[in-house]
């Protein structure tokens, strides 16, 4: 089991302490010194780097390392496996709900995982009927968990604006009588923005997640209309216009999706901070291999040379005063997310469920429409506990591989959904995922240090 992970990024040499979360910038001696599974003894250091650093360098060093692993900074030991298995025991309350508000879109984007929005069954609305149940099921299923998260997902929600509307208001009438918190918030590809439904939106959703894929010709070649036509000179406007009007207070995301047809995402990346979006997303596509646009282990130094240039310009744009936030590369070094999202993700199936037109439950929106795992309905409630039990004890101590691996707590296991369809088990991760998340991360903890010595500086 790795215990410290060490890297470099650009000239710099790194180490994670793995089970406290330090980090470490150190100089090549260091980092030569330091084995991933313990530090070794200080004969062998010797032996092996004398013809490298002096034996006396070798040996002051060692003493600062042994201080730095009794301080427990470095190898420290694994605190967490006996929570992770209290967690199975313990009782799970919903605290985010998916709303597939419709099973429709007016795109026909070509990776789409959504099978062009009708996730294998019908096109079909959310009733206003419906999206009370559902909103009635989260707050009785949210225990003493005040804040509740409901994302408006599709196909494109804004296709059914006039049942957003009706649910939202329900919502915030109810939250008000059980004392809740109901943060909505939204996905939508921006074809349907205009000045009513943009304020709106502004007025209502927490967070907006608008859909582009960057660079004109990226774009309109896989987010396409019906007729086979691009999308990006319509929707850039009206995304420019979304965001114009949001405050420091109220976020967003423009995000977008690469595939193997542009593995030089950096571009889009860059193309989208010129364009004046400060917070970005362009994320991996996950499809079957066979797809024409999935990515492949072939594909992988590309993509990591990708990320090395995009930690390169947002360092330079940093300094420069015109920095942005790269969604893959947030990442907190001196608090980060609870012990328990460490060990389990996000927690579908028993924290995090979808929800579709019909009123049937699925773990997450990437499992609607696969029979085995319809967990219940609103009406009757969820009924295929055994399942809810299978994710809730999905979490990294019962991965094996992710249990070895030195990024265990910063991916969480990864994607339950994309193990499952890739492998057709939650417990063996999606390796290629597994892969470009390491690399995000070694970025983000590089990025972070170095802003952060800049700022004490």
């Amino acid at each position: 089991m790795a215990l410290i992970h060490k890297f470099k990024q650009g000239n710099d040499y790194y180490v994670i302490d793995v089970n406290s979360g330090a980090v470490h910038v150190v100089d090549e001696l260091v980092y030569d010194l330091l084995d991933e599974n313990k530090l070794r003894s200080k004969e062998e250091l010797v032996k092996d780097f004398k013809n490298k650093y002096s034996v006396e360098t070798i040996e002051e060093v060692y003493s600062e390392l042994k201080e730095l692993v009794s301080e427990g900074m470095l190898y420290s030991l694994d605190l967490y496996e006996n929570i992770a298995k209290k967690s199975g025991q313990a009782q799970s309350y919903v605290k985010a709900m998916c709303l597939n508000i419709i099973h429709d879109c007016n795109l026909r984007c070509k990776y789409c995982f959504a099978d062009e929005g009708e996730y294998h069954g019908c096109r079909k609305a959310m009733s206003p009927e419906v999206g009370k149940k559902a909103i009635d099921f989260v707050i009785e299923n949210s225990g003493p968990r005040k804040n509740i998260e409901v994302d408006l997902f599709g196909g494109e929600p804004l296709m059914a604006f006039e049942q957003i509307k009706e649910i939202v208001d329900y919502a915030k009438e109810q939250e008000k009588i059980h004392n809740k918190n109901i943060r909505f918030t939204m996905t939508t590809n921006a074809t349907l923005l205009n000045e009513e439904n943009m304020k709106y939106l502004d007025e209502n959703m927490g967070n907006l997640v608008l859909s582009i894929d960057g660079r004109k010709e990226v774009n309109d070649k896989v987010r396409v209309r019906v007729d086979g036509s691009g999308c990006y000179e319509s929707i850039l406007p009206k995304i420019k216009s979304m965001v114009d009007m949001r405050d420091k207070s109220k976020s967003y995301y423009a995000r977008g999706t690469f595939t193997r047809e542009n593995t030089d995402f950096f571009e889009d990346v860059k193309h989208m901070a010129d364009l004046g979006f400060d917070e970005i997303s362009i994320e991996p596509v996950v499809l079957p291999d066979e797809h024409e646009l999935s990515l492949r282990k072939e594909d992988l130094p590309t993509i990591f040379g990708q990320y090395d240039k995009l930690y390169e310009e947002m360092l330079k744009r940093h300094k420069e005063g015109n920095e942005f936030r790269f969604y893959h590369f947030n990442i907190d070094l001196q608090g980060g997310p609870c012990v328990y999202k460490r060990i389990s993700g996000c927690g579908a199936g028993h924290e995090y469920i979808a929800v579709t037109p019909d009123g049937d439950i699925y773990p997450c929106h990437q499992f609607v429409g696969n029979e085995d795992y319809l967990l219940g309905n609103i009406y009757d409630g969820i009924k295929k506990n055994e399942i809810v039990q299978q994710f809730k004890e999905a979490h990294i101590y019962n991965k094996p591989t992710c249990k070895k691996c030195w990024a265990r707590f910063y991916c969480s296991g990864g994607c339950q959904a994309n193990n499952f369809n890739f492998n057709g088990d939650m417990h063996i991760p999606y390796e290629i995922g597994c892969e470009m998340q390491k690399k995000r991360v070694e970025c983000a903890i590089a990025l972070k240090t170095k802003i952060m010595e800049m700022e004490e500086n």
